[in-house]
């Protein structure tokens, strides 16, 4: 399996995930907003308390990352899977846990671009990948293997209570 990673992928050891959230929503703006919402609540119950930076900044990349799926990843009668994986570093000490969000949808031939261009300024549209690739960690893209499709994803790291 081939993954497209932004450039600043590090190599960090992490645990199996502390806390995970699988689920699969409706390829419509109504799917994408509950998506939002949940990822906000799952966080919230594990440490990351509403209007925390860590909280505030992945609810933001879902939002992105989903509103993407049901506009460029849409094929009607398949939902897009939403995955939350908060990670501890093997090593306590070695700083802050990765909260991961993919977002999986059945369109292949649409991949997101690595490097966006930056739009005009007075475009409408055109700069949600530019908000992933300024507030995530890390960024990339995983094709599926079992299935035609795209995993797009991002990293954010945090601290509890953050």
């Amino acid at each position: 399996m081939e993954s497209t990673t932004h450039p600043t992928q590090s190599a960090r050891e992490f645990k199996a995930p502390a806390r995970e959230f699988d689920m699969r929503f409706t390829s419509t703006p109504r799917g994408a907003r509950l998506a939002r919402r949940l990822v906000s609540h799952r966080l919230h119950e594990w440490g990351h308390p509403y209007n925390t930076t860590a909280n505030d900044t992945v609810t933001l990349l879902a939002a992105e990352l989903t509103a993407n799926a049901v506009r460029h990843g849409h094929v009607p009668g398949r939902d897009f899977r939403l995955r939350l994986t908060v990670n501890a570093p093997a090593d306590a000490d070695t700083g802050p846990t990765s909260i991961r969000i993919e977002v999986t949808d059945t369109r292949t031939e649409r991949m997101p671009a690595l490097t966006t261009p930056t739009p005009d300024a007075d475009a409408e549209a055109g700069r949600g990948l530019l908000l992933v690739a300024a507030l995530a960690t890390h960024w990339g893209t995983t094709p599926r293997v079992a299935a035609p499709g795209k995993t797009v994803w991002a990293e954010f790291s945090a601290h509890a209570g953050v």
